[in-house]
């Protein structure tokens, strides 16, 4: 699985709460990466990679649902749960807890 242990990660804070509404996404600098965060329509938050790795698709552009967010450029899907494309051959994309934390929006890298 490529999901980040949060349990070791240390969370870093990428912007306000209101940066996000429902239904979008977003790349953020976090260091020396690109994380790309979604606010689902429930209001939840799910976080990957910036970057597809096929053709390095701007993935916070993409498509998404609870389950998986799919790149803008080719339409290959990535889960939020494993970071797994469904199509073989892709890669996978990493993925990260994030979290709205005192007004902002968090996430462990």
């Amino acid at each position: 699985m490529t999901a980040v242990d949060p349990q070791t990660a240390p969370p870093v804070a990428v912007g306000p709460d209101t940066d996000l509404m429902p239904g979008e996404g977003r790349a953020y600098a976090v260091g020396d990466r690109q994380v790309a965060v979604f606010r689902m329509t429930d209001g939840t938050l799910r976080a990957t990679s910036a970057v597809c790795p096929h053709k390095a698709g701007p993935l916070a552009d993409g498509q998404f649902d609870l389950g998986k967010v799919v790149c803008p450029l080719h339409q290959y899907a990535f889960s939020f749960a494993t970071g797994a494309c469904s199509t073989d051959g892709i890669g996978t994309v990493e993925t990260y807890r994030a979290d709205d934390r005192d007004g902002q929006i968090v996430v462990w890298v």
